[in-house]
């Protein structure tokens, strides 16, 4: 059988930290600043600790704050120019149409950001759907509900999926359902022992052998 292949989107398949990220990580400490009546300096310290805790911030806040989700990302997803801030390698529309198999955005982001995205990048042409935050019930990455959405939804077994994602920590959920995981890191990193394969960029990857994509 063809693999379906799970794509994360931020620093997997276009590079966020140049532009969007820094404006986005901007708002939400603003955001929090502003919500909790914390100073810029504190805002920052606990956005980076509920990330690294959860996986998200979006998490953290939800959790800990009984923030609505919607308002969130809402608030700390506007941007007036996304097509200047957006660097993408065109090329890899290219050698993503030529993986066997469907293809799927698997994003923590919100949906009206995902599909901006999509569009200003040509990915909503070799996509053949994507999955942002609300479709996982605002339970996001490395949260395992979300995985087991997405898996439910596209009516497939964990085997039958590739997850290929920048952040490590969130190939450790899909490992353990059963998927194989591929890690793109521009860096020299340790593997973790639950990354099948490692690569500094999207356009290394190849189609998995026919014995592993038919594997149960």
């Amino acid at each position: 059988m063809k693999p379906v292949w799970l794509f994360d989107l931020d620093n997997t398949l276009h590079d966020a930290g140049r532009h969007i990220f820094p404006h986005i990580n901007n708002a939400m400490t603003a955001y929090m600043a502003e919500r909790l009546s914390l100073s810029i300096e504190d805002a920052h310290a606990l956005r980076g600790h509920y990330w690294t805790r959860y996986g998200a911030t979006l998490h953290g806040m939800v959790r800990h704050h009984k923030v609505r989700p919607g308002d969130f990302l809402e608030a700390t997803h506007r941007f007036t120019d996304l097509a200047s801030m957006l660097v993408f390698d065109k090329a890899l529309l290219r050698h993503l149409r030529k993986l066997p198999g469907r293809k799927y955005i698997f994003s923590n982001a919100p949906r009206s950001y995902v599909d901006a995205i999509l569009r200003l990048s040509g990915l909503d042409r070799v996509m053949d759907g994507s999955f942002a935050v609300e479709d996982l019930r605002y339970q996001p990455k490395p949260a395992v509900v979300g995985y087991q959405c997405v898996l439910r939804h596209l009516r497939v077994r964990a085997s039958d999926c590739i997850m290929v994602e920048d952040t490590a920590k969130n190939l450790l959920p899909a490992k353990r359902l059963g998927m194989r995981t591929v890690w793109i890191t521009p860096g020299s990193q340790p593997r973790p022992v639950w990354v099948d394969a490692q690569l500094r960029s999207a356009r290394a990857l190849k189609a998995p052998p026919a014995s592993a994509s038919g594997r149960r």
